[in-house]
Parts: C-alpha cells; structure tokens; sequence
C-alpha cells in the first residue's frame, strides 16, 4: 500500500475531505492519513457535504503532525499555501507535493444563509474527489523525475 498523507492548516476541511474520498475511491491501493500544522477540529459543514456524497468522515479526527508518530509516508501532499510553506522535512525517500484548493471556511465567511455557505464547501468536495479519481497514477506522472 502506498502512503500518503494529505497536509493542511487546520485539518478541518480540505485535507478531512481528501482522507475520506482516498479511503472511499483508492482504499484498495493508497493508506490515506490527514494531518494538520495548527490542527483545530473537524469542521461540521466539510462533514455535511461529504455526507451528502455518502462519504461518512465523522470518525475521522484532526490530527498534527506530530500525533502521526513515526508513520512513513511514500507521499505528502500539501493542500494549501500555509501548509506548503510550513511542511516539516520528511525523509529522504518521501515525495512531497503541492495541489492547493481553495479554503471553503474562508470563502463561506461572508455567506448570507447556510446553503450560501455550503456551496464552496460542496465545490471543493469535488474538486478534490476529482484529484483523487486520478491517484496513484497522478503521483507518480508529477513526481517523476526530469
């Protein structure tokens, strides 16, 4: 199984929606794991919108970096800017890489009802089912060498 770990700021959205597609669509051939460099809990509308795919992420946890232990990951994909920068040195044989989407907490902060504040929520969800749908043959085309 390759090992991939899907990196964000808080793990409360982005990097929750992509453990729990990876799990549901590649399970059979990727170990997903999502962690965060300032976890802050699982945000309640990234597991509503995934409900509404009937991707169930209600037992998944916000986790840091360092909760993962010693865990060796073939790959690291950073999904937003704050993590990219802030991403810790793996070893030498990890992958890491950068596929960044938009923050739907940030976007939905100006929402005049909650169904205004769901739709970047269920835009992302697809975008990154979308990515997902592409892996472990998309990893391995950015990740060749030059």
């Amino acid at each position: 199984m390759i090992r991939v770990l899907f990196l964000c700021t808080g793990n409360s959205c982005r990097s929750q929606m992509a453990e729990g597609w990876t799990r549901h669509l590649k399970g059979d051939c990727l170990e997903p794991h999502s962690a965060g460099v300032a976890p802050k809990g699982v945000d309640s509308r990234a597991v509503r919108a995934m409900a509404e795919a009937k991707i169930d992420i209600t037992a998944q946890l916000s986790k840091s970096i360092e909760s993962l232990g010693d865990i060796e990951f073939d790959y690291v994909i950073t999904l937003c800017d704050n993590a990219r920068e802030a991403c810790p040195i793996h070893p030498a044989r990890t992958r890491v890489l950068h596929v960044g989407f938009d923050d739907p907490p940030r976007i939905a902060a100006g929402a005049r009802s909650e169904e205004e504040a769901l739709a970047p929520y269920r835009r992302v969800r697809d975008e990154i089912r979308h990515f997902v749908e592409t892996l472990p043959e998309a990893l391995e085309a950015i990740c060749a060498p030059s």
